[in-house]
């Protein structure tokens, strides 16, 4: 019979997209609780037969109907694993989510599998107090990984919570004598497999067919192909709003962290160029020393004198401003730090630039720049040896197509509206793409592990 293909937690469709781009067909059965993400799952999916409901309240005996799984996958909710919780009491059934796979596994014919989660998931244990236990760190992961080895025994310290999770309906036999499944979990990050983000994560992959599980060498990186970065998705047609003359005046804090950002990668020798973008006349103009007409970028450009100092010509720089705690950034020329489904917190900054003519104006790095409030602070910046001058400095947010991308999502993926043809939010759109798994993750290790079934004979 047919194997079919199954996406657990599916989401807005990475691990589907990545799927299916390994297999050269669609999957078969996407589950999802959140309507939000089956729509969009729906809208780039639409041959997979969609579940919008609890893992839990899906049958894997029904969905099925007779057929075997010959691969799943599952990315169960990392938050309450992740390091970024900080010290906040953490929500123990979200924990205990990763257990539906040995669910399916124990009721279902299970060839292969595949879960993703954070690092921390490896050192999942028992609470104390709603915290993680220290002492007992990794005790829990052990028993998830004896029920779907060699067994678990029934009087482990971790039954209950596998009752718990599993329900009382459960043949606890099946995992105390253990699924007979091979296990290894290894970190891979998705920049090392030519996604444009440094995002790592856990990828655990269980097979009972005897063949062997193999990892996806790194395509990218030191003597490979050249890692992909920021400058490759962003989208340089978009606007960005002078910081300076805004009706809200941006807060202090976000100045500094401007400045800082400025001065690490602006404000030295050959920063990065933005491409294309060669002439930025509308930002300024030096019809003589003493009268230079300063234009808003985010305005349509005005009548310029045909005989302007400087000839117009000038260069804009850009670097990458994560708004998280004391984090600076970083270049663009590097890839994206990790999205998260949180909200908004990566933007691009761009300085503009035009040569210095020595008319004083400029100052030198000197300056403080976390005291930046007047154009007449800006240092100067060299560029293969030229004096520029900087005199804007626009910033803007990373918009969700360009997160799209820098996860390894296709350029055609549908995120902007839904299935109604409803404009989606930025945030809602976001929220898809942070709690996404990179396409191009999924589709190396599917390829490297799995193979159809008339070549392999699945094992009883």
């Amino acid at each position: 019979m047919k194997e079919l293909i199954v996406d657990n937690f599916a989401g807005g469709g990475g691990a589907s997209t990545g799927l299916e781009l390994g297999l050269g067909r669609h999957i078969d059965i996407a589950i999802n609780h959140d309507p939000a993400a089956i729509d969009m799952h729906k809208l780039n999916h639409p041959e997979t037969e969609h579940y919008c409901e609890s893992v839990w309240d899906v049958d894997p005996v029904s969905a099925c109907k007779g057929h075997p799984v010959g691969f799943a996958w599952f990315s169960p909710d990392c938050k309450y694993f992740s390091k970024a919780k900080g010290g906040k009491p953490v929500d123990n059934n979200i924990r205990g989510l990763a257990w539906v796979a040995v669910r399916w596994a124990a009721l279902v014919p299970v060839r292969m599998f595949a879960l993703e989660n954070v690092e921390e998931f490896k050192d999942w244990g028992p609470l104390v107090d709603g915290r993680p236990c220290k002492k007992r760190k990794g005790e829990t992961f052990k028993a998830f990984i004896d029920a779907l080895t060699t067994g678990l025994s029934l009087d482990h310290p971790a039954i209950e919570d596998v009752k718990n999770a599993l329900g009382e309906g459960f043949d606890l036999g099946a995992i105390e004598k253990g699924l007979g499944y091979q296990v290894e979990w290894k970190i891979l990050k998705a920049s090392d497999y030519g996604v444009p983000t440094i995002r790592k994560r856990l990828f655990l992959i269980a097979r009972k067919d005897g063949e062997p599980i193999v990892w996806p060498k790194p395509t990218h990186g030191e003597g490979l192909q050249p890692f992909k970065t920021v400058a490759d998705i962003i989208d340089w047609s978009q606007p960005v709003k002078s910081i300076f003359n805004r009706k809200k005046p941006i807060a202090k804090s976000t100045l500094k962290r401007l400045g800082m950002g400025l001065d690490k990668y602006a404000f030295i020798d050959n920063p990065y160029m933005v491409p294309d973008q060669q002439s930025i006349s509308f930002i300024t103009e030096f019809a003589n020393a003493s009268n230079a007409r300063n234009m808003p970028i985010d305005e349509p450009m005005r009548t310029l004198c045909a005989q302007v100092k400087g000839g117009h010509f000038g260069l804009v720089t850009s670097h990458i401003v994560k708004f998280r705690g004391d984090n600076v950034g970083h270049g663009v020329d590097e890839p994206l730090h990790t999205i998260s489904s949180g909200g908004n917190h990566l933007g691009e900054v761009r300085a503009f630039l035009v040569e210095y003519y020595g008319n004083g104006v400029a100052h030198s790095l000197e300056k403080p720049l976390h005291t930046l409030t007047t154009r007449d602070r800006f240092a100067l910046v060299m560029v293969k040896g030229v004096a520029y001058q900087i005199v804007d400095i626009g910033i803007r947010m990373l918009q969700p197509h360009e997160l799209f991308l820098a996860m390894g999502f296709p350029a055609d993926y549908k995120i902007s509206h839904d299935s109604q043809g409803k404009k989606l939010s930025k945030a809602s759109q976001v929220a898809r793409c942070g709690n996404a798994v990179c396409p191009p993750l999924a589709e190396a290790l599917v390829i490297a592990n799995y193979q159809e079934p008339s070549q392999v004979q699945v094992a009883a």
